[in-house]
Parts: C-alpha cells; sequence; structure tokens
C-alpha cells in the first residue's frame, strides 16, 4: 500500500520516504514508543563505545578518519566531548568532592576570600564541562598555529573535540583514582592536580603526530610550543581585561570590593 509522506508530500513505497528519508507514517502507541527507545539506545550504544575505544587508542587518527568522512560508526564529536565532561564532572564533585578539597587547600595558602572560594568551587566542580565551554577559542589558537596545513576553522573544532575527549579520558582513567584514593592529603591532591596539566603538552604531541603523520617530530613540537605561547598570551590579555573591569565596578560600587577582601 502506497503512502503520502506527511513531510514533502512524496509517494512512499516502502519503509522510509526515497525523497527526505521521513519514516512510513503510523500511530503513536505503545509499541512506537518502544521501538524509539529500542532504536535510540541501540544507536547511542553503538557509536559512544565505538568512539571510546577509538579515541583512547588514538585520538589523532580517529580524528582524521572522522574528518575525512568515516563517521557511520561515530559517536558526534562534539556530543561525545560533552557526554565525557559530564561525567567527569559527576566524579570529582559528587565522588571524590574537589571542591571542598581545593577549598581547604587554598584557605590553608591563605586565600581566605569570598571570591577566591567562589572561583575555586566553580573550577574544581565544573573543569571538564569549563574546558568544553573554552573548545571553541581553542579552536581559534589551533587554526591559527596551523593555518597552512589544511583544516578550516570548524574541522578544528572537531580536532579540539577528540583532544578534549582524551583528555577526559586520561583523567578518568588515571587522575581521578589517584585523587579518590588520596583525597585526605592535601598535598598529594595538589601535586595530582599540577601532574594533570603537565599531561597536556604530552597529550597534544600524541595527537597532532598522529593526526599530522607526514610531519616532522620536531615541528610538531614547535607548533606545539606555539599553541601553549598563545594560551599565555591570552590568559594575560584575559586578567588585564578582568582586573580593569572589577577595578571599574569597585570605582562605581566601592562596596563591591569587599567581596575580593579575606573573611
Amino acid at each position: 500500500m502506497n503512502d503520502k509522506c506527511m513531510t514533502c508530500g512524496n509517494l512512499i513505497t516502502e519503509n522510509f520516504c526515497g525523497n527526505c528519508g521521513q519514516r512510513k507514517n503510523k500511530r503513536i502507541n505503545k509499541t512506537y514508543i518502544l521501538d524509539e527507545l529500542q532504536d535510540l539506545y541501540a544507536h547511542t550504544n553503538k557509536g559512544f563505545y565505538y568512539t571510546l575505544k577509538k579515541t583512547a587508542i588514538n585520538p589523532g587518527k580517529t580524528a582524521r578518519e572522522f574528518i575525512e568522512g568515516s563517521r557511520v560508526n561515530h559517536y558526534k564529536p562534539l556530543m561525545f566531548a560533552l557526554a565525557l565532561s559530564g561525567i567527569a564532572s559527576f566524579l570529582s564533585y559528587q565522588v571524590i568532592g574537589l571542591n571542598d578539597i581545593f577549598k581547604e587547600t587554598y584557605r590553608s595558602m591563605g586565600f581566605n576570600n569570598k571570591f577566591s572560594n567562589d572561583i575555586i568551587t566553580f573550577l574544581a566542580s565544573n573543569n571538564a564541562l569549563l574546558m568544553l565551554a573554552l573548545l571553541p577559542f581553542f579552536a581559534i589558537l589551533t587554526k591559527i598555529v596551523f593555518r597552512k596545513w589544511g583544516e578550516n576553522y570548524y574541522e578544528h573544532v572537531v580536532m579540539n573535540s577528540f583532544i578534549l575527549s582524551f583528555y577526559t579520558i586520561s583523567s578518568i582513567l588515571i587522575i581521578y583514582p589517584l585523587m579518590y584514593f588520596f583525597k585526605n592529603d592535601l598535598e598529594i591532591i595538589f601535586k595530582i592536580t599540577s601532574l594533570s596539566f603537565l599531561l597536556l603538552p604530552f597529550i597534544l604531541f600524541f595527537f597532532y603526530k598522529n593526526y599530522y603523520s607526514t610531519k616532522s617530530v620536531k615541528l610538531i613540537i614547535w607548533k606545539i610550543f606555539l599553541i601553549f605561547l598563545l594560551m599565555i598570551l591570552s590568559y594575560i590579555v584575559l586578567i588585564i581585561i578582568f582586573s580593569l573591569i572589577v577595578g571599574l565596578m569597585i570605582v562605581i560600587n566601592p562596596e563591591f570590593g569587599n567581596y575580593f577582601r579575606k573573611s
């Protein structure tokens, strides 16, 4: 029996419209809902774990294959990075309790004001999600550094999604278990946190050397150095802008300065 597509009006002779891909119309009932849930689970389960395995083994090669068109089995890179960031935030906040740990660490170092406590709590609880939010900015930096190597800005967004995903996977498998085991030792926790940042240059090298497999080691290292240089310069500019804004707000409303004073 032929049916008319409710989306484009084309005649459907199979299960899907040959023009727009719309599924053949059928009444929404219990069977429909169960089928949808089954399809969603099967697609999500297959794509997520496939991308997880490929990214954990070789993120650079996986990103290259995805950008070149091998995408059917993959979870969407941005959604994949978001899912991993959500898992990492849950582990850091609910399981390890990094917000309380960092509060205590910086309080012992003399940072006793509401501003520092609020910032520390936010960064500790949402570090992975914050990095995800900054992903478009990191893509600008890598696009500038690799501007002559062929990828456009949006491809750099995808590349940085895989980098962030690999960094998050590494943190979940290595850094977070160590933090959980030593969560009562503030000194060791601080060292582990520093170690997680020191891993980033090695992660970037591993990614880019596999993505740009024909480029020399020396050239890849030079590019990574330029990325960190731009990151440092961007951080300095951000601090200057933030300081100017805070100074202006204190001039307008002197009571706002109490937020930054020691309690």
